[in-house]
């Protein structure tokens, strides 16, 4: 019973309990929904002010790309713009440059144009003179006529009477062979023979006596004629003497700078000369350097590169490359302009860039310490001054002179003499066929078949044998001297000989009982041709035969 109402009581106690616990707890859920439902309101409008926030974010970063993007339009249109401007600005320049180039053309043609119609004008006025020449020509040519008439009238009259003559003379013949024979008992072939051997030795006479007046008669008329055109040709030409060594002189600061060019074992001058060409010579001279070398070009370059290595102060091997390296495009550049103001200066156009190039390198070429450029440019000059004088084309030969010796330039590259090389040259690089002329047979002139090789031998003496134009080396010109007197002893009836005056003239003492009066006339004219055959010298040689009779008696 008791147990009963235990449980009775404990079932009172639970159901008691439950509902007391149950009320709380409906009262804590209601409030659970409402604090979640608050909560859910809030994260509500969180979101949206997030959303917002979100929302006026992109709008903002649109508005700063859309921004963004109107600049970077604008730069590239801004860039592309300046671009334009700069193309167009150059393009401009160019179209300028180009209307300036050919205005230059135009005024060229025109100058030519111009000059052509002086030369024709010219030659109108040459050949009406030549015309009025031919007509005056004519009129003698008719008084000549009627003169060889009379003269043939005359001569048929003497030829009767030497006919006449003839017989009387055939009679007299066989009157004096008889008498001849019966006084001195020579047959007639002796008498004839004795004969012939005095007629030749008058004859050898009479040819010596006339040589002799022909030579002065054709000496006297040349040198007439001659010293009017070489006259003009060189009071209007001027140049100064030149010359030129085998040792440039560098110099350097201090003695000090010498080590440097040598460098460590002498890495620095083996270096140097193997690149250039040249002998580096460094002595005991105080402050400088010696240059050697025969080739002036690479003496030149040397020189250049050496001066730009000193005054930058760093010497080692591949410095001293770059250094040679300049030097030569420098000096490619400096030969090309020489040899466009040679052009300007002896009036010569039309000359191909390697012509120039090779015209150029004969400013460090000598012969007999001339300079070569200078000589041609001196050469054209008279060329052209003695083809006017002629009427001959004064432009032709101003081209010929100034191009004569462009074999020089390359002669000891190629094979040949420097006129084979220059006729090849000037073949090659499509020149006229009187330049080419010139140049191949200028010291040929009896090959030549035009008369500008002629013009350009004669300014070419007159250029090379001015006072001071040429010197020679005391070795070869000793040499000279005695190839000059060896050729004259060789000579039969040749006592001495003196080579006087520099080598420029030749005087022969000859044996006066060997040697006449007539006879010296022909050794003189020997002697030049074998001088002119065998030998090669500045200028000419004057070729004096001396002839002394001396008959001495003492009076008792």
């Amino acid at each position: 019973m008791n147990w009963l109402l235990l449980l009775l009581g404990l079932l009172i106690g639970l159901v008691v309990g439950a509902v007391i616990g149950f009320i709380p707890r409906q009262h804590r859920d209601k409030e659970l929904i409402a604090s979640a439902e608050r909560e859910a309101q809030e994260l509500r409008r969180r979101a949206e002010q997030d959303a917002q926030r979100t929302l006026e974010q992109a709008e903002n970063e649109k508005e700063r790309l859309i921004s963004s993007e109107r600049d970077r339009l604008k730069q590239e249109a801004e860039l592309a713009k300046s671009n334009l401007d700069q193309e167009l600005s150059l393009k401009r320049q160019s179209l300028d440059q180009e209307f300036a180039r050919l205005r230059e053309d135009i005024g060229r043609d025109q100058n030519f144009i111009t000059e052509a119609r002086n030369e024709i004008k010219r030659d109108r006025e040459k050949m009406e003179q030549l015309e009025d020449r031919l007509n005056r020509r004519g009129e003698q040519q008719d008084a000549r006529a009627n003169r060889l008439d009379e003269l043939e009238e005359k001569l048929n009259e003497r030829s009767e009477t030497i006919k006449t003559r003839e017989e009387e003379l055939d009679n007299k013949t066989a009157e004096v062979d008889a008498q001849l024979y019966s006084v001195a008992q020579l047959s007639r072939e002796q008498a004839t023979e004795m004969i012939m051997q005095r007629l030749d030795q008058e004859l050898e006479r009479e040819k010596a006596v006339r040589i002799r007046a022909e030579l002065d008669k054709a000496d006297s008329e040349a040198k007439r004629k001659s010293f009017n055109i070489i006259a003009q040709a060189i009071q209007r030409s001027a140049s100064e003497v030149s010359a030129a060594i085998s040792v440039s002189v560098v110099p350097i600061p201090s003695d000090a700078m010498k080590g440097r060019i040598i460098g460590r074992e002498g890495r620095n001058i083996r270096t140097f000369e193997a690149l250039t060409g040249v002998d580096l010579i460094i002595d005991d001279t105080p402050e400088a350097v010696l240059l050697s070398s025969f080739n002036p070009i690479r003496r030149e370059v040397a020189q250049l590169a050496l001066t730009e290595l000193v005054s930058d102060g760093r010497i080692h091997p591949s410095r001293i490359e770059e250094a040679v390296q300049k030097a030569q495009t420098d000096m490619q550049t400096y030969i090309r302009e020489k040899g466009e103001e040679a052009a300007l200066e002896a009036d010569v156009v039309g000359l191909k860039p390697g012509m120039l190039q090779l015209l150029g390198r004969m400013h460090f070429r000598t012969s007999y310490g001339q300079n070569i450029l200078k000589h041609s440019v001196q050469v054209a000059h008279m060329t052209g001054i003695i083809a006017a004088e002629l009427g001959l084309d004064e432009a032709m030969a101003r081209r010929a002179g100034l191009l004569h010796d462009i074999g020089k330039s390359i002669d000891r590259e190629l094979e040949g003499t420097h006129t084979e090389i220059g006729a090849n040259l000037a073949k090659r690089f499509g020149e006229p066929l009187e330049v080419v002329d010139a140049i191949a047979h200028h010291h040929e002139v009896e090959l030549s078949e035009t008369l500008f090789p002629v013009i350009v031998q004669a300014a070419d003496a007159i250029s090379a044998a001015r006072p001071g134009a040429r010197r020679e080396t005391l070795e070869s010109y000793l040499k000279r001297l005695e190839a000059l007197e060896t050729i004259a002893t060789s000579f039969p009836g040749v006592e001495k000989s003196y080579a006087i005056q520099a080598g420029r003239e030749i005087r022969i003492i000859v044996q006066p009982e060997k040697v006449d009066d007539a006879s010296a006339v022909l050794l003189a004219r020997d002697v030049a041709n074998r001088i002119e055959r065998d030998m090669e010298y500045p200028g000419q040689v004057q070729v004096t035969v001396v002839r002394e009779s001396r008959v001495v008696e003492y009076a008792r």
